[in-house]
């Protein structure tokens, strides 16, 4: 009898150790979302599934053309792709991307230019009126233009709000792949 009962706890313990390691894994470092909509197509499709890396950010700089995922308000997180970091003027003009009057490629377009219009702007006539991205901010655009809530609406973002990198698509399984240049 007393095995049993020193077998059940031994379970009981490591079943309690595997949901604590998870607990903790999809707190800080990692986790699951699915994408909702056609905001980053091509890039991404509605319902794909995706890992965040949620650490990246503590050990690595965020850098222009990341994909993340930033919580727009309470109850939702959306995904898009950082355009323009702080300090930065952003511009559009003719369909192509300017940062600080200069133009900037968006390899990530370069089989898909059909699909992408972007309508002309600048960062001045867009919500708070900046002339440059905040410090502790960056300017995210969907990559499907025409249809994407994103900083032209929303304005710039809080770095503070971003939850992580979109790191990977892992569903369905004939989209995997790693997310990046």
């Amino acid at each position: 009898m007393a095995k049993g009962k020193s077998e059940w706890s031994d379970w009981i313990k490591a079943l309690l150790i595997a949901f604590g390691l998870a607990f903790l894994v999809r707190t800080f470092l990692f986790t699951p979302i699915i994408v909702d909509g056609p905001s980053m197509q091509p890039t991404l499709h509605d319902r794909d599934q995706m890992i965040v890396n949620k650490f990246v950010y503590r050990v690595d700089e965020l850098e222009r053309f990341d994909i993340v995922v930033f919580h727009a308000n309470e109850q939702k997180d959306f995904i898009k792709r950082v355009i323009a970091t702080p300090g930065e003027h952003v511009a559009y003009k003719d369909n192509i991307l300017y940062i600080n009057g200069e133009p900037i490629e968006e390899k990530f377009f370069a089989n898909n230019t059909e699909h992408v219009i972007t309508n002309d702007f600048t960062l001045e006539e867009l919500r708070g009126n900046y002339t440059t991205i905040p410090e502790g901010h960056v300017f995210v655009l969907g990559d499907n233009r025409t249809n994407s809530t994103d900083s032209r609406l929303l304005g710039p973002i809080p770095i503070d709000q971003i939850v992580g990198k979109a790191s990977v698509i892992y569903w369905p399984f004939d989209r995997f792949k790693f997310i990046g240049e």
